[in-house]
């Protein structure tokens, strides 16, 4: 027994003395890379890749079969699939693929870092107080009469690309012309409302859908919102014609049941507390139940 805890001891002593070669710069390597590695298995759990990669783990336990077993046709199909496989796997990935490096190109790999650093404080929108109310006023009117709305407030991600769909305006936001443009029948209400600047940009925008799955009862705005939110920065507000409810889509998630007083504190980066966020199939199942 003593015996034992001697050798173990002696092993803990010499691992301490491995450890004196390890610099400030092994150091600063090894979290860099652990905190990319932990940011892409998020990413991978988070998006449709997880269950593409469960599939290609798949082929690789089907593979490992044929070849110990000697299956001729197998191995051949096999062989050749893999022979193509890095185009196929572009081909594959390419919408995820294409999101993380509008993540990187967007610096939104530096603002989530940054952010995790300092709390998760988030850029606040670039409003003045006015436009804020304005608009905060025309989202409680629309949400009281079940009137449809959707608008994006651009943050540093220019949404020039989204505004070029719609009809330019270039105007002073008001409560009462953000109402008007919402209104049914109207020639500018199908579509979204881009901000920009402290004014309304564009309407009519046509915004990019999310390709996941939110919920069935969700839809063509809320899927919209969250497409928007997964590719830029923007604060997107959605006012539900079915339920009334208030949402804010941001960062891909989705929240939901705001009120006057949080919805404008949002506008000012103000942190939402009992917002249920959106977050995968269950969430989504959940959000169904409770009539986002």
């Amino acid at each position: 027994m003593w015996e034992n805890i001697k050798n173990y001891t002696l092993d803990v002593l010499l691992s301490f003395k491995s450890l004196q070669g390890i610099n400030f710069n092994d150091i600063l390597d090894i979290l860099i890379v652990a905190y990319f590695a932990y940011k892409l298995i998020i990413w991978i759990r988070d998006t449709r890749t997880w269950a593409l990669l469960k599939g290609f783990a798949i082929l690789l336990v089907v593979s490992a079969a044929a070849f110990y077993f000697e299956l001729t046709t197998v191995k051949w199909l096999i062989s050749n699939m893999f022979s193509v496989g890095l185009i196929a796997l572009i081909v594959i990935f390419q919408p995820e693929m294409r999101k993380a490096l509008e993540q990187i190109g967007q610096g939104r790999v530096i603002t989530n870092l940054t952010g995790n650093l300092t709390g998760g404080a988030q850029s606040p929108a670039k409003l003045s107080v006015q436009s804020a109310d304005s608009i905060v006023e025309a989202v409680l009117e629309l949400s009281g009469t079940s009137t449809g709305a959707l608008i994006a407030i651009e943050q540093n991600v220019p949404l020039g690309d989204h505004e070029q769909r719609g009809i330019y305006m270039d105007a002073a936001i008001s409560m009462q012309l953000l109402v008007n443009i919402f209104v049914d029948k109207t020639p500018l209400h199908d579509g979204a409302v881009v901000i920009r600047n402290d004014r309304i940009s564009a309407a009519a925008c046509i915004l990019p859908l999310t390709e996941t799955e939110i919920g069935k009862k969700l839809g063509t705005r809320h899927r919209a919102a969250v497409g928007l939110s997964e590719v830029s920065d923007a604060i997107v507000i959605v006012v539900s014609e079915e339920t009334s409810a208030i949402s804010v889509a941001r960062e891909g998630q989705l929240m939901r049941g705001f009120d006057r007083e949080e919805l404008h504190g949002l506008l000012f980066n103000q942190q939402p507390k009992k917002h249920v966020f959106w977050k995968g199939q269950d969430d989504a199942d959940n959000a169904d139940q409770n009539n986002i």
